[in-house]
């Protein structure tokens, strides 16, 4: 078990490239590995999750090689996959349970899902009963847990689905699974989410029609592969981000981070808090938006976080709270009862964590209300949580005292080399036994 300790710091500065966006990677592997011919991979993420899905692909039957982050896949077709001979490991990664439940739902074949003890703890229903609606044959633990045994498709029929709750991991485990069935699968979504599986989808030939939260997509669509240019993670550059703003004289450019609208609700609520971003060097690679952030320290309030900005940046509202208690006021944030089912509790997890460094937090059901205050030395646990352990390495930079974070193993589940490449930014960790 990692333990990181993170000294009071001074401020970042610097120009820095993040690793490439996860979710990017995986469904790149997704679809090369369906698609006719080859594809090339270029700033793919050299993370455990993302190699992963590499391995499970291998297992059946894809070709493909990797050297460092560049990735030549040659596909095997939309039918050409084959039966892996042993579990297929997910290890930390919801997404990739996800979209591969989708995927293997339509396959001639049985297979079966595995995944660490996080990921065995988190709810599979949501994608479980509408697979089951399309016809899919799934078994599950108590409450739709992992391992998941998925049997030999009988034939997939297309359905219409109302999403309950936005997620584009529910919504992209459906398209998937959509190109292996009869007829025009439509899912609705009751608020804007990532939209990388759609743009990636066309890219690779597929149609695929967005008409404001409603996506249709025909199944027995072929697939043609292509090169892929992943941008740098927005989610692993919040970290980054916030830092800047929050350390006194800091000024720090993240270069070729991954700018598609349905992930910059970082930046629009930083932007709302005070902080001074500035994106430079637009440009789109592959159908992806990209630029360069300028970020400079600046003094953050607190807001009430838009509703609409929640679904856009589920994923960097750990380092947000470390904004909000760096903030002058109060911040309060609602309707994100997802962050409840990610790798850790993430609203009780980091309301713990900020309240042993002294921060006033109050826990809502669906959200937290985070009051700006001193952050006190300590020690929390991040519960084996990546994004967890890297937002209290962020808050050591306005800490009166060491941080010890315990459990960052995970680190490298999505952001490998996160602790040397913060140290070259002025944040001082170290790991400790």
């Amino acid at each position: 078990m990692t333990t990181f300790i993170c000294s009071p710091g001074e401020r970042i500065s610097g120009n820095i490239r993040v690793p490439g966006d996860k979710s990017i990677s995986h469904r790149s592997i997704i679809l090369s590995s369906i698609a006719t011919g080859v594809s090339h991979i270029s700033g793919f993420l050299q993370g455990e999750d993302s190699l992963n899905t590499i391995a499970a692909f291998q297992q059946m039957g894809v070709d493909i090689e990797r050297d460092q982050d560049r990735v030549r896949v040659s596909g095997a077709g939309l039918h050409g996959l084959r039966a892996p001979l042993a579990d297929l490991q997910m290890g930390n990664s919801g997404t990739a349970m996800r979209l591969l439940l989708g995927l293997l739902a339509g396959q001639g074949f049985d297979s079966r899902l595995i995944g660490d003890r996080s990921l065995s703890s988190r709810p599979m229903l949501r994608v479980i009963e509408p697979l089951q609606a399309m016809g899919a044959s799934i078994e599950s633990e108590t409450g739709g847990r992992a391992p998941l045994q998925l049997r030999a498709s009988q034939g997939l029929h297309a359905i219409e689905y109302d999403m309950p709750v936005a997620s584009a991991q529910v919504k992209s485990c459906l398209l998937l699974a959509g190109l292996y069935a009869a007829g025009e699968t439509v899912v609705r979504e009751p608020a804007p989410t990532r939209d990388h599986s759609e743009r990636m989808l066309r890219a690779y030939g597929c149609e695929v029609i967005s008409n404001g939260g409603e996506i249709r997509l025909r199944g027995g669509q072929q697939l043609t592969a292509c090169d892929v240019e992943v941008p740098a993670d927005i989610s692993s550059a919040a970290f980054f981000m916030v830092a800047a703003s929050i350390a006194s004289g800091s000024d720090i450019t993240l270069q070729h981070v991954g700018v598609n609208p349905t992930r910059t609700g970082v930046i629009d609520i930083l932007k709302l808090m005070g902080a001074s971003l500035e994106l430079h060097n637009r440009r789109d690679i592959g159908g992806e938006p990209v630029a360069d952030i300028r970020v400079r320290s600046a003094p953050l309030s607190g807001i009430d976080i838009p509703l609409e900005l929640v679904p856009l940046a589920i994923d960097e509202f750990p380092v947000l709270f470390v904004a909000a208690a760096c903030a002058r006021g109060t911040t309060r944030l609602s309707g994100a009862e997802e962050l409840r089912v990610k790798e850790s509790d993430r609203i009780q997890v980091m309301a713990d964590g900020l309240g042993a460094l002294g921060i006033l937090t109050e826990v809502k059901e669906d959200g937290i209300v985070v009051t700006g205050g001193r952050i006190d030395g300590g020690a929390v646990d991040s519960h084996g949580d990546h994004r967890i352990a890297m937002a209290f390495s962020v808050a050591s930079l306005r800490a009166a005292g060491d941080i010890r974070i315990s459990d960052c193993a995970n680190v490298n589940t999505s952001f490998p080399g996160f602790a040397e490449l913060a140290r070259q930014a002025g944040i001082r960790i170290q790991n400790g036994e």
